[in-house]
């Protein structure tokens, strides 16, 4: 029997979001679509033991679940500098950059394989959009997964391409999307859970944490143009804590602050509903890796504007109204006139929402686990 030895801890690592989600998704469909006679186990640095629970618990099927004696922070430094590795041999699939990775013999031993998955190139091409010691953290790992790693899993072609000028991989990467949440899906009682959280008839909506690259700022600005119509915009992944901040901006740019809301934490359920309610869906990353909040909005049909980011216009692939971000200044100007033409005209959001809910479908879950155990199988 073999045993595909996932890295699961961003599955519950604080502030790992899209990352977290990911690895969640993907690890739980590595579960189920395992081939006859392969298992699935974990491995999670040392947490609390309700966090070891709730890991199990979100991915029921796991064979055994691996408790490293580093917590996080000790881990990623650990295996940033080579030290400290996992009992055993065998396949690791790292979801992330946070990878034991080490030298060894894939050739004489066929079984003993590490993967590592790079969801985006932003640490090398615009570091300065990261938290500084997170994106030398991401350089430094991307050393070793260039001198040790079997292959490298990357979101897009972008991704491939971006990283090919500073890394070589030549010959390891393999392209695997991720999928719109398994969880978001139609509720019955939308409008009701719209109403209850103060949803108004016609919003904006961004699925954004507050980062520099996710072009937040940008978008705030963007609402100065008239023919947005005061519409109001509602962010969701800002925490709460942050709105005063967000508002800041609106009222610097010239905008009523009453506009922004931040709207987070959610359920699946309320959050599904505001998403099927979005008048438009913005999502204006300055530089991202794939989008998986615009292929959720994608999934309900809902008529998205987002930035020319080369990874979202690839997934896109023309069912987004995309705006150029040629230079800082013009770009809010350039996302208000996009936004304002979506709002003025009912029959293109209802056209791109079509060709949006269409696209969706060319991305899931189970298809991308299975080329991960494809993947493995090549190696």
């Amino acid at each position: 029997m073999s045993t595909l030895r996932v890295i699961v801890d961003d599955v519950i690592a604080p502030g790992s979001a899209g990352i977290g989600r990911y690895a969640e998704e993907l690890t739980r469909e590595l579960i189920a679509t395992a081939p006859r006679g392969s298992t699935v186990s974990g491995i999670v640095s040392a947490s609390p033991e309700p966090a070891y629970a709730e890991l199990e618990q979100r991915l029921p099927g796991l064979r055994t679940l691996y408790k490293s004696p580093l917590a996080r922070r000790e881990l990623a430094a650990a295996w940033q500098h080579g030290f400290t590795r996992l009992p055993g041999s065998g396949m690791v699939h790292a979801t992330s950059l946070l990878a034991p990775l080490h030298r060894h013999d894939r050739h004489a031993n066929p079984g003993d394989q590490t993967v590592v998955t790079i969801h985006d190139a932003i640490a090398w091409t615009r570091p300065e959009l990261l938290p500084a010691r997170y994106a030398s953290w991401c350089r430094g790992m991307g050393k070793r997964v260039a001198r040790y790693a079997d292959a490298v899993v990357v979101p897009t072609h972008a991704v491939a391409d971006e990283l090919a000028d500073h890394l070589d991989l030549t010959g390891r990467i393999r392209v695997i999307g991720g999928a719109p949440a398994s969880e978001l899906r139609h509720v019955p009682d939308a409008v009701e859970r719209r109403r209850a959280h103060g949803m108004p008839q016609e919003y904006l909506l961004s699925i954004s944490r507050w980062e520099p690259r996710t072009g937040l700022e940008p978008l705030i600005r963007a609402l100065k143009d008239r023919g947005t119509n005061d519409v109001p915009l509602i962010v969701v992944g800002a925490t709460a804590e942050i709105e005063p901040e967000l508002r800041d901006i609106a009222k610097d740019a010239g905008v009523d602050p009453g506009r922004v809301r931040s709207c987070d934490p959610l359920s699946p359920e309320d959050l599904s509903a505001i998403i099927a309610g979005a008048t438009v869906v913005v999502q204006p990353s300055i530089e991202e890796g794939f989008g998986l909040p615009m292929l959720d909005a994608f999934a309900f049909g809902r008529a998205v504007v987002h930035s020319d980011s080369p990874a979202l216009v690839e997934v896109a692939a023309d069912a987004g109204l995309v705006v150029p971000r040629e230079d800082a200044a013009g770009y809010p100007k350039r996302l208000g006139e996009a936004i304002a033409s979506l709002l003025a005209d009912p029959k293109q959001r209802a056209a791109l929402g079509t060709a949006a809910e269409d696209r969706s479908r060319a991305f899931s879950w189970r298809d991308s686990a299975e080329k991960v155990w494809q993947l493995h199988a090549d190696l």
